[in-house]
């Protein structure tokens, strides 16, 4: 092939710059459209609040896209989703909260269901029987926002917006009292039970109160509360006394407090302040005790009637109480007595005595006082069991002074140490009643009653002759008399005839004569008109000797059954009449 080949006819490649492609007007409404898109999406999350989810145990009436989440009424979120937790033993609700209410929305806010709630404090919940149930929120302190809740079982009984404070009280046990339950001062409803709760250990219970504004400026820290349930009934020497506080209170129990009289400051107590929660009103006024002695006391009669909390009078006067009540064990005899352990409060003896006693009248030193125990127990003072009531047989102590009581020197070195004692009031009241029924075991009733059934025969028969008498002097002797008195009236008058018929020579003592048997006639009609009115067969005295004659038989009648029981039972004198079967 030849070296100079002709290149001329070869192609030659050349560069060519590329076309720009021009924009198209059909782009711009994808483009615009994007945009719109992008904005609504931008400003749609941005208007939008949160969305919470709240777990409840029953959620009773919510209803996903129906049910409202309400604060103050206002709706500010609305139910979105309704399902059952995990391990489907709760319900889950998911809501959409509105952008304007996102700050209450924090981590200590709650959240219930509200519906129709009817208890005896109260009925709540009415707007819901038209509306439906709707979730209520309660906003909280914190600034950390939240999303996830636990709902109350049951709604607050005070919202964060009512004007108040709380307060916590402490007791052994609820008693009646209940969420709700009312507090009264000066017997004005002023507050509320709102919540309880079982202390750390177990033993006690916290109660927490709300008084509402402005009566919690009322509560200071000397303020009183106590229980009001119920209605407490007492009787004194004025008679019986009955306080209560409304029917409200009867019905589920309320809470009173009251300031003490001599209280030293009228502040107001800071809010939570913790108080003690007394049974009634006389446990919480009672005096306060700084110095308390315990004695022991060994009777020697039952015990039946004594309990724990029974009085301790001095002279009648409360100086303390009983604080145990049981048996000891005597190892010399082997055998078991009664045991009595009080508490004497020197507090309450000293507020008995005049401001004028003197000093030496107020022990305060621990030697002090167990001298003064000993000078009273030298001039006669003994513990006695006394009854404080006959319809409940209960016992109390009392300590009164037997001035001839044997002399007693206390062991101190006892813990507690020995106070003696005297027997009770009821223990010599049973040893007569005994010799009395001992003595009456010993009479000889069967030869008493054989006696009284002798006497009483010999009276019937004196009551029978009289009558037998009575009945003579009637029908025997009566008409005799009469029958002689008509002869001599009959007498009389031929005489008078016979004198008329004489022309005046009639001897003068022959008139007088006559005269004189005329007048002893006459006196002779007297008697017999009296004999008539005494012992006539219709004369009254008559009637009513006869009727008095017949009460005495009646009465002799029944002495002689009364005597034939007795002859037959003689223990009725003692146990009485037996009441006889049918």
């Amino acid at each position: 092939m030849a070296e100079n080949t002709d290149r001329s006819n070869v192609p030659q490649a050349t560069s060519v710059p590329k076309k720009r492609m021009r924009f198209s007007v059909v782009w711009i409404i994808p483009l615009v459209a994007a945009l719109v898109a992008l904005g609504i999406a931008v400003q749609r999350f941005l208007s939008e609040g949160p969305t919470i989810t709240i777990t409840f145990r029953v959620a009773e009436g919510v209803v996903a896209g129906k049910t409202f989440v309400k604060f103050k009424d206002i709706n500010i979120g609305q139910v979105t989703a309704v399902r059952l937790s995990d391990d489907y033993s709760k319900i889950v609700i998911t809501a959409k909260i509105d952008k304007h209410a996102e700050g209450l929305i924090v981590e200590d806010a709650k959240f219930w269901v509200e519906a129709p709630r009817v208890t005896l404090s109260g009925i709540s919940g009415i707007g819901t029987l038209l509306s439906g149930n709707y979730i209520g929120l309660e906003p909280g302190k914190s600034h950390k926002k939240g999303r996830e809740f636990i709902g109350l079982e049951v709604p607050p009984v005070i919202t964060g917006g009512q004007p108040g404070r709380e307060f916590v009280l402490r007791a052994n046990d609820l008693g009646s009292l209940g969420i709700g339950s009312p507090l009264y001062y000066r017997h004005l409803n002023v507050g509320q039970v709102i919540g309880y709760d079982l202390s750390g250990d177990g033993r006690s219970l916290h109660i927490k109160v709300f008084v509402n504004a402005p009566y919690d400026r009322y509560v200071t820290p000397d303020t009183r509360f106590w229980q009001a349930s119920g209605i407490d009934v007492s009787m004194g020497a004025g008679g019986f006394s009955v306080q209560t506080q409304s029917l409200l209170s009867i019905l589920i129990g309320g809470i009173v407090f009251e300031g003490r009289p001599d209280a030293s400051t009228a502040e107001p107590a800071a809010e939570k302040t913790v108080f003690a929660l007394y049974s009634d009103r006389k446990a919480a006024f009672a005096f306060p005790e700084s110095v308390i002695e315990h004695y022991v006391l060994y009777f020697r009669e039952s015990l039946r009637g004594v309990s724990v909390g029974a009085p301790v009078n001095l002279l009648g006067l409360p100086v303390g109480e009983v604080t145990e009540v049981g048996l000891e064990f005597d190892p010399a005899t082997e055998g078991v007595g009664p045991r009595v352990v009080v508490a004497i409060y020197l507090d309450r003896f000293v507020a008995h005595l005049q401001k004028s006693a003197p000093a030496g009248a107020r022990p305060r030193t621990l030697q002090e006082r167990r001298a003064f125990v000993q000078r009273l127990i030298d001039r006669g003072m003994r513990a006695q069991l006394q009854i404080g009531s006959l319809i409940s047989g209960q016992l109390y102590v009392a300590l009164d002074y037997f001035p001839d009581a044997p002399k007693v020197k206390i062991d101190w070195t006892q813990e507690p140490a020995e106070l003696p004692v005297v027997p009770g009031g009821l223990a010599p009241f049973e040893k007569k009643v005994l010799n009395v029924l001992t003595k009456l075991e010993q009479m000889p009733l069967d030869d008493i009653s054989r006696d009284v059934k002798k006497v009483l025969e010999t009276l019937d028969q004196a009551l029978k002759d009289m009558n037998q008498m009575v009945n003579r002097v009637n029908g025997e002797i009566v008409p005799e008399v009469k029958k002689t008195l008509g002869t001599l009236d009959r007498t009389l008058q031929d005489a008078n005839q016979m004198l008329n018929r004489v022309d005046g020579e009639v001897i003068p003592q022959v008139k007088k004569t006559l005269e004189d048997l005329q007048g002893s006639i006459v006196a002779a009609r007297r008697v017999l008109a009296s004999t008539e009115t005494l012992v006539g067969p219709d004369a009254a005295a008559q009637q009513e000797l006869r009727n008095a004659l017949q009460e005495i038989a009646r009465a002799a009648q029944g002495i002689r059954v009364l005597t034939d029981y007795l002859e037959r039972n003689p223990d009725a004198l003692i146990r009485g009449k037996t009441q006889e079967k049918p």
